[in-house]
């Protein structure tokens, strides 16, 4: 996923290490985030504990990551620039002791996706079936990094495939998938068509915090 290149995703999650044995709340996109799921407060590996809060969108992007997103797709040679949605928030709250003194932290990442300007892929199918093949699979790896795969009583919550199998999205790629909940996943997926399309709704620029806890 170069597009907000989730990697960052998993080198903070290993310090903010997302346990699997949190809850979620849904509600209706608007002011408050469409979900948002709170892990466990657990030990991190530098010692205290932290606990993870992953607010869901999709939100418009905010100027500076709009101003980034253009700056990526110059870089890649896929411009223009179509419009940029953003995805969720990760944020981590850490408690411990520093000199010996209570001590506490915190900050949130955001979640985006570019829509440069990628032609499709002429093997989607192949992609897609790729990850429906070694879906379980890659929840397993997650699982033994982050805890648990988060899930509903009945079920897994989907993968998102942030920068999108159509465009080039690599399927099993450790920063390019993050669990979403399923009502929120098929909102995510419906805006892509109209990110990468320049008169759609995704170009316009939203605001710096576009939720509220």
């Amino acid at each position: 996923m170069k597009p907000w290149r989730c990697q960052h995703f998993v080198r903070v999650s290993l310090l903010l290490a997302l346990g699997g044995c949190g809850s979620a709340t849904v509600s209706a996109v608007g002011a408050k985030p469409s979900a948002k799921w709170v892990g466990p407060s657990i030990p991190s590996p530098a010692g205290g504990t932290v606990q993870t809060t992953i607010y869901y969108g999709p939100w418009l992007c905010s100027a500076a990551l709009m101003a980034r997103c253009e700056r990526r797709c110059v870089a890649e040679g896929h411009v223009p620039l179509l419009g940029c949605i953003w995805l969720a928030d990760i944020k981590g709250d850490w408690q411990g002791r520093f000199m010996a003194l209570p001590a506490a932290a915190g900050g949130r990442l955001a979640v985006t996706h570019c829509c440069c300007d990628y032609p499709k892929v002429s093997d989607l199918k192949h992609r897609r079936e790729t990850w429906e093949d070694a879906r379980k699979t890659f929840r397993r790896q997650w699982s033994s990094e982050f805890g648990d795969w988060p899930k509903t009583e009945t079920a897994h919550w989907p993968g998102h495939h942030i920068f999108d199998l159509a465009h080039g999205g690599a399927p099993l790629a450790p920063d390019n998938v993050i669990p979403v909940p399923p009502g929120v996943h098929h909102v995510i997926n419906s805006a892509y068509p109209a990110c990468y399309d320049a008169a759609g709704k995704w170009r316009a620029v939203g605001p710096e915090r576009p939720y509220v806890d």
